[in-house]
């Protein structure tokens, strides 16, 4: 496949024909996706962690097979036989991308006969900007291990011979993982570090970009999945506060807040991130433009 085929519906690219798809790693974005092609006729296979979710996903009609860096899917190549797009969310580790350092042979025997390959990659390979905007153009300047990491996987995955779609998610929230659930929880600071934004998505608009982009391939694509609308996160916390109708915590200096090493690298980074490629090239208008209509929708539908 190249870069030039055409869209798959023969159309404008907006209406998928009900085909196969394979998630490595079945989780909160995958899934999302995952039901609503469920719905349309899709049949959806892939991978899981655990014999409790590989049972909780089969009692929704997705077959699993369990998958880490230590038990690869046995047989891949013949699970990817009617299989017509590859879906992979699972995060590179200190050694690398495990479905790539497992099984890259195997993607490169199924290449000829799939149709999209999808990679859930960051925003984090941009690094630290200081607050100034960045687009797919940026320089890929990841400043933590974690970026780097995920800078090593894009780069493995436009290795296949069919090169990957890679999607820079912002940060990922909606039903059932907001600010809102952690209001509700008690678990809600209002850490405050001066000029800090962070870009967001919510997970229907991540359904919708890969489902865009799955009728529509552009093999070795990059693509930024984010709102139009970059906040400081005590902001966001403070309207989920506004919307549940509780007091907002108190703000807490980043200088003096008690985080945890990992909470604490996500302040390192800070940047507004550009969408204008989704929507000029994928025809995506989103749904949830702004944190606040996300986290409106949401408490609005019970969640």
């Amino acid at each position: 496949m190249t870069a030039t085929n055409p869209p798959r519906d023969g159309g404008l690219g907006r209406d998928l024909q009900p085909g196969h798809l394979f998630c490595f790693g079945l989780g909160f974005s995958a899934r999302y996706l995952a039901d609503r092609l469920l719905a349309r006729g899709w049949r959806v296979s892939g991978t899981c962690r655990s014999p409790e979710k590989q049972q909780a996903l089969a009692a929704l009609g997705i077959t699993a097979h369990l998958f880490d860096r230590d038990r690869p899917v046995s047989d891949l190549v013949g699970l990817l036989a009617g299989v017509t797009d590859v879906l992979s969310s699972v995060p590179p580790d200190s050694a690398g991308d495990p479905v790539i350092d497992l099984h890259k042979n195997d993607l490169a025997q199924a290449a000829s006969h799939l149709s999209w390959i999808g990679y859930l990659s960051t925003t984090g390979v941009y690094g630290d900007r200081d607050g100034a905007w960045v687009d797919e153009a940026s320089a890929l300047t990841p400043s933590g291990e974690r970026g780097r990491r995920r800078l090593h996987a894009e780069q493995a995955w436009l290795s296949l011979p069919q090169p990957a779609h890679l999607f820079r998610l912002a940060g990922i929230y909606g039903p059932g993982s907001s600010a809102l659930d952690t209001v509700r929880d008690g678990k809600a600071r209002r850490v405050v570090k001066q000029g800090q934004v962070f870009s967001r998505i919510h997970v229907a608009d991540i359904a919708a970009v890969l489902e865009a982009s799955m009728a529509q391939p552009r093999p070795g694509a990059a693509y930024n999945v984010c709102d139009d609308d970059p906040a400081p996160p005590a902001d966001v916390v403070t309207y989920a506060c506004e919307l549940l109708g509780v007091a907002p915590p108190p703000e807490v200096p980043y200088e003096s807040a008690d985080l945890s090493p990992m909470a604490r690298s996500f302040y390192d980074d800070n940047k507004r991130v550009r969408n204008d490629l989704i929507k000029q090239e994928l025809g995506i208008e989103l749904a949830f433009p702004s944190y606040r209509t996300g986290l409106k929708n949401i408490f609005d539908s019970g969640g």
